[in-house]
Order: structure tokens, then sequence, then C-alpha cells
């Protein structure tokens, strides 16, 4: 956790363009939580006929 409020903390402090790639390194991370439920739901199911 560490990591992601120092990543929030130095967004305020760094240029437009560091504030974007910050933005953008957590909607990818959203990207991957999201599908990595999608997949387990997924094998979940199948695992259940």
């Amino acid at each position: 956790m560490s990591i992601v409020s120092e990543l929030v903390t130095n967004m305020g402090h760094s240029t437009e363009q560091g504030f974007f790639g910050v933005t953008a390194i957590y909607i990818y991370m959203a990207i991957i939580v999201a599908t990595a439920f999608v997949r387990i739901r997924q094998s979940l199911k199948h695992d259940h006929h």
C-alpha cells in the first residue's frame, strides 16, 4: 500500500505528463484486476457443471 500512497503523493507534485502517466498506471491495474475476477468467475462456473 505504500507504493500506492507514494504514487498519489507524487502525482500532486508532478507535471501534466506525470499526472497522466500515473492515471494510466491505475487504469491498467484496474483492467488487470477486473480481467482476473472475470476469469476466476468463468473458471468457477465451469467447475460446477
